[in-house]
């Protein structure tokens, strides 16, 4: 009773999350547009009335005034593209394609296998051509569900270990982890390409901005004012980017816990589980990027020893299997009931 109370709360904090993701990014697109104004105004000496202190304030200000319609329908048209295309990023991104069973039967049995089992509509399967060995699920809704594994992994895992590694993605799924993941990787995505495109347009930009009402002030008379704009535009912008590293706490440690738990319990194999991730561990760095790699089933950090993982170490995973799910640490994975 308690684990279905313990997953039930997990479910609900997804969904919670997600919502607050989707409500939040409007506000943060704002703050991050009004920091980059601010920044441009400190930079060209661009103010809005005598004093040159609040000056670049004020007329960051106007122009957020003027520009925040824009700012939203962007946001909104960002969300419906991502929402109409984020399988097809991804794949981009990753270099994943959608396979059917003549291609890979064996991959698609299993899976297929574990889907009767529990009475899951079968998701969509993509392969990644690399040696690298990990699998992710992604999806927002019943029908759009997808898991993908790499070459590497279906070549060095034998059925039972493989069997286990699609539980896991499944039970991610079931749990809706892969909701909140996705919009999690459209929602910090954005920031970053925007960020970045605004920051290259704002140092190769020649020339200053004059509005209606602005005004040009010295470089004597305004230079404390820009100093302090910038340092300002900075702080505001550092403060926005931190509020996106924020969502990458909200990817809590404890789905990949639940994850391999559920695999547990779909195969009926704990020691296929932890065979599976000694073979991953060590094996799983693909080219991808890093919003994408924290939906892995493996994703190792080695910045700030780790403090920002969103994945906890196979160590860990292995030492919860054992303890809880009655796994063999450093014994061979035992036959599943597929054989």
């Amino acid at each position: 009773m308690t684990a279905a109370v313990g997953l039930q709360t997990h479910i609900w904090s997804n969904n919670s999350k997600s919502l607050l993701l989707m409500a939040g990014f409007p506000v943060l697109l704002l703050l991050v547009t009004y920091g980059l104004f601010l920044l441009y105004a400190g930079f060209a000496g661009v103010s809005l009335g005598p004093d040159p202190i609040a000056g670049p304030f004020l007329w960051a200000a106007d122009a957020l005034a003027r520009a925040w319609p824009y700012a939203i329908a962007g946001a909104i048209l960002w969300f419906g593209i991502a929402y109409a295309f984020y399988q097809t990023m991804i794949d981009a991104a990753t270099g994943a394609r959608q396979i059917e069973r003549s291609a890979e039967p064996r991959l698609y049995n299993l899976l297929e296998n574990l889907c009767i089992s529990r009475g899951l509509s079968m998701p969509g399967l993509r392969m990644i051509e690399t040696a690298g060995m990990n699998a992710f699920a992604t999806g927002l809704h019943q029908g759009q569900y997808s898991i993908t594994v790499t070459r590497g992994l279906m070549n060095a895992l034998d059925d039972r270990e493989l069997e286990a590694v699609l539980g896991h993605e499944l039970t991610h799924i079931m749990n809706r982890d892969v909701r909140l993941l996705v919009i999690a990787v459209v929602f910090v995505g954005i920031f970053s390409f925007v960020g970045e495109m605004a920051f290259r347009g704002l140092w190769h930009s020649g020339g200053g901005v004059r509005t209606r009402s602005s005004s040009r002030s010295s470089s004597r008379d305004n230079g404390g004012g820009a100093i302090i704009a910038i340092v300002a535009a900075l702080v505001i912008i550092a403060l926005a980017y931190a509020l996106a590293i924020v969502i990458r706490f909200s990817l809590s440690r404890r789905r990949e816990y639940l994850a391999d738990a559920g695999a547990v319990e779909l195969t009926k194999n704990p020691d296929a589980m932890i065979s599976a991730l000694r073979k991953i561990s060590g094996n799983s760095v693909i080219n991808a990027p890093s919003e994408v790699r924290e939906m892995f089933i493996e994703n190792p950090h080695s910045d700030f020893a780790g403090i920002f993982a969103t994945h906890p170490p196979i160590e860990k995973r292995i030492e919860a299997l054992v303890r809880f799910a009655g796994g063999r640490a450093g014994e061979p994975a035992k036959p599943g009931p597929w054989g």
